[in-house]
C-alpha cells in the first residue's frame, strides 16, 4: 500500500507517542518496521519534505534560502527556545515579514544541531467531538484538572474552552470540584463573552459529579445553555480541552508553588500566552484569539501576500547570483 506524505507523518506521530511500544504499534497498523524506520530517518534528516516522493532532479535552485536568513532563523530560534520549528516559521512570517516554510526551518535547525528528534502530541480523528463547530461561541468545552500546592494541598482548575477557536474563555482555581465551582467558572466565561441569552453556546463536559448535579443542570437551563455529556469512559470526546490541560500541566508543573497566588499568576501567564501568542496547527497556525475574534482570515491573507513577495524576491536574488557565476 502506498501512503501519502500526510499519512506517513501521522503514522510517525502515532508511533512516536504510543504507549504500547514501536513493534506492537506497527504490527497493529500493518506496517513493516524497515519501512517505518526508513520514513523516520528521512523525516529526521529533512523534516516533512523527506516524506515526499521527489526525484533529485526536481530541486529548485531559484528557491534557495540565503545564508543571512538561515543565520537569522538560528538567532531567533535561540531567542525563542519555547517555539517549535512550526511555530517559529509562522513567527518569522508574522514578525519579520519574510516567508519561510515549516520544513525549511526544521532542516536549518537540525543542521545546526538545535533539533534532536521529533516530539509530537498525538491527534487522531477520535480526539474530537463528532459534530464540528463552524463559528466561535457555538459550543464550549469545560473540565477540571488538579495541582498540588506545597503546604496547602490539592487545588482544582476549572476551565472553559471555545470549541471552534480553542480560545480559553474563562478559568478559575477552586478548592474543590463541586457544581458551584463549575457554575462560577461558566458565569465568568459568559461575562467575558458578553453573549445575549438567545445566543448562548452548548456546553460539552464529561460525566463528573459537578456537571450532572441537579443544581448545575438548573443553572444551565436558566442560562439557556444546552448540556452535552461525553460518552462514559471516553475522555477523547472532550479531546481539545484534555489536550489543553495536558499542555498546561506540562508547563506549570516545571515549578513548585507555595501559595494559591503563585499558582494563579502562573496559570494566568500561560493562558495569556496560549490565547494570544501560541500558533495552533489545527486552526491554520493562527492563535486562538485571532480565531475567536474573527481575525484569522486577515492574518492568513497577509501571510499569503508576504509569501508571494518573498518567493519573488528570492527567485530574483538567486537568478542574479547564477548569472554572475556564469
Amino acid at each position: 500500500m502506498r501512503y501519502s506524505p500526510a499519512e506517513k507523518l501521522e503514522i510517525i506521530r502515532l508511533v512516536d507517542g504510543s504507549d504500547i511500544g514501536v513493534t506492537r504499534t506497527l504490527k497493529e497498523l500493518g506496517i513493516h518496521k524497515s519501512t517505518f524506520y526508513n520514513w523516520y530517518e528521512r523525516y529526521q534528516r529533512h523534516g516533512a519534505d523527506g516524506l515526499n516522493e521527489i526525484k533529485p532532479s526536481s530541486k529548485r535552485v531559484w528557491n534557495r534560502i540565503p545564508q543571512k536568513l538561515r543565520e537569522q532563523v538560528v538567532e531567533i530560534a535561540l531567542d525563542k527556545e519555547e517555539l517549535s520549528a512550526r511555530e517559529l516559521a509562522w513567527h518569522i512570517t508574522d514578525h519579520q515579514h519574510y516567508y519561510i516554510s515549516e520544513s525549511s526551518v526544521y532542516r536549518i535547525l537540525r543542521e545546526y544541531g538545535l533539533i534532536a528528534a521529533p516530539a509530537h502530541i498525538i491527534l487522531s480523528a477520535s480526539d474530537e467531538f463528532k459534530d464540528k463547530t463552524s463559528r466561535p461561541n457555538q459550543m464550549w468545552q469545560t473540565d477540571f484538572t488538579y495541582f498540588k500546592i506545597i503546604g496547602w494541598g490539592w487545588y482544582y482548575l476549572s476551565t472553559v474552552l471555545d470549541d471552534y477557536s480553542r480560545y480559553i474563555v474563562g478559568w478559575e482555581l477552586c478548592k474543590g470540584m463541586k457544581a458551584e465551582d463549575a457554575e462560577s467558572t461558566i458565569r465568568k466565561a459568559l461575562a467575558h463573552a458578553n453573549l445575549p441569552k438567545d445566543k448562548r453556546p452548548k456546553l460539552l463536559s464529561d460525566n463528573g459529579s459537578s456537571y450532572i448535579a441537579q443544581e448545575f443542570k438548573d443553572f444551565l437551563n436558566e442560562e439557556k445553555m444546552p448540556a452535552i455529556h461525553g460518552r462514559p469512559l471516553h475522555p477523547q470526546t472532550q479531546g481539545k480541552i484534555e489536550r489543553y490541560n495536558r499542555s498546561l500541566k506540562n508547563h506549570i508543573k516545571l515549578e513548585n508553588y507555595y501559595s494559591t497566588e503563585e499558582l494563579e499568576r502562573a496559570v494566568g501567564k500561560f493562558v495569556h500566552h496560549y490565547n494570544y501568542y501560541r500558533y495552533h496547527e489545527s486552526i491554520n497556525n493562527v492563535t486562538p484569539a485571532q480565531m475567536y475574534y474573527n481575525k484569522a482570515a486577515e492574518v492568513l491573507q497577509k501571510r499569503q501576500r508576504i509569501k508571494i513577495r518573498t518567493l519573488k524576491r528570492r527567485k530574483q536574488q538567486n537568478l542574479r547570483s547564477v548569472v554572475k557565476r556564469e
